[in-house]
C-alpha cells in the first residue's frame, strides 16, 4: 500500500448542499452537454451534466467516471459555495501528458433533500439493530439531515445508474461498456456510495475514487454504530483483488475530515486482510486538508491517475 501525504492549509467549508444553476457550467476545455430532469423510475428527476474533452470523439472510444454532486464539478461561479472541483482542468492537464487514458465524465446532480439517503449505503443500515436506527435518525435530526425516521434509498440510487443513467450513456456517447472502462467517484457521502456501488455491482464498476469517505454517516461520532456496520459491510462484500477492480480513499484531517483517519485506519486494516495491495488499493492521508471542493481538487489528479494511468 502506498500513503501519499500532502501538506496544505485550506479554508474551512463543508460539502453537500444542492443549488440552482442558470446555463451550463463554464468549462476550460472540451463542452458540458447536459440532460436536465432525467427522469427515473427510482429516484427524483436530475440534472446529468456530462463533460466531453476537446477532440472528443475523435477516431477512439472513451473510458467513463460517473461523479456524484454533479453540480460542484465544473464551474465554481456556478455552485453554492464559489468552489468546485474543476475535473474539466485537471483532467485536461492529464490528457495533455499523455499519462492516462481518454474518459468522459458524467456528472449525476444530487438530489438536494434527498442526497442523505440516495448516499447511505443501504444495506449496512439494514443490518443494524432498531436501537442503532434510532441512534441514527436522532443523530441526524440534530443535524438537521432528517425530520422523521431515515431510511437510505441507496439501492434504488444505484438502480438509477446502472439500469437507467449507464444505458443512456453507453448508447449516446462513444464510449467502452465494459467493467474495465466503468468507474464511479465522489466525496463525503458521495465517497461512500462510491464504495458501495463497486460492491454492489462488481460486474458493472471495475474502481472508485471514495475522497474524504464520510464513514460517520451521522455528524457525531459519539454513540454512532455506523463506522462499525460500513466496515463490517465492506470486509464481506469487497470484490476479491483477483477480479482487478482498483478501490482508492483519502481523507484530511481538518473541519469535517477530522473524524476521518482513526476509521480509515480501521478500513486500512480490512484492504490488507482482504488481500488488496498497491496495485489495486491506494489511501491517501493529506494532513491540513479540510473538507472542501478546493481540496478535492487540489488532490483529483492522484485518484485519476491510479484509476485510468497507462501501464
Amino acid at each position: 500500500m502506498k500513503y501519499y501525504i500532502i501538506l496544505s492549509l485550506l479554508p474551512v467549508c463543508l460539502c453537500g448542499c444542492s443549488n440552482k444553476q442558470d446555463g451550463l457550467p463554464d468549462v476550460i476545455s472540451g463542452r458540458i452537454e447536459r440532460t436536465a430532469n432525467f427522469s427515473s423510475q427510482y429516484v427524483t428527476p436530475r440534472n446529468i451534466d456530462v463533460w466531453l474533452s476537446d477532440g472528443y470523439p475523435g477516431t477512439g472510444e472513451y473510458a467513463v467516471l460517473y461523479m456524484h454532486d454533479g453540480q460542484n464539478l465544473y464551474d465554481s461561479t456556478k455552485t453554492w459555495n464559489t468552489q468546485a472541483w474543476d475535473v474539466d482542468d485537471v483532467a485536461s492537464e492529464l490528457f495533455l501528458t499523455d499519462s492516462i487514458r481518454r474518459f468522459i465524465v458524467v456528472g449525476v446532480w444530487n438530489g438536494g433533500k434527498t442526497r442523505h439517503p440516495d448516499y447511505f449505503p443501504q444495506k449496512p443500515f439494514d443490518q443494524l439493530s432498531q436501537a442503532g436506527k434510532d441512534t441514527v435518525t436522532a443523530q441526524l435530526r440534530r443535524a438537521s439531515h432528517a425530520k422523521d425516521s431515515f431510511r437510505p434509498q441507496s439501492d434504488n440510487y444505484l438502480k438509477f445508474i446502472v439500469d437507467e443513467l449507464k444505458p443512456y450513456i453507453d448508447s449516446t456517447y462513444s464510449v467502452l461498456t465494459g467493467r474495465e472502462n466503468t468507474f464511479i467517484a465522489g466525496s463525503s457521502m458521495g465517497g461512500l456510495i462510491s464504495m458501495y456501488a463497486l460492491c454492489e455491482y462488481p460486474e458493472i464498476f471495475g474502481g472508485a475514487a471514495c475522497l474524504s469517505t464520510h464513514w460517520v454517516g451521522t455528524f457525531d461520532i459519539v454513540n454512532n454504530p455506523v463506522p462499525g456496520a460500513f466496515i463490517s459491510y465492506l470486509a464481506d462484500n469487497l470484490p476479491v483483488p483477483e477480479e482487478g477492480h482498483k478501490i482508492y480513499f483519502d481523507c484530511g484531517d481538518k473541519t469535517l475530515d477530522a473524524m476521518y483517519p482513526p476509521i480509515q485506519k480501521r478500513v486500512d486494516s480490512v484492504m490488507i486482510a482482504r488481500g488488496y495491495d498497491d496495485g489495486n488499493w491506494m489511501t491517501g492521508y493529506f494532513p491540513g486538508a479540510d473538507h472542501s471542493e478546493r481540496s478535492w481538487k487540489s488532490r483529483l489528479d492522484i485518484p485519476l491517475v491510479f484509476l485510468f494511468g497507462k501501464n
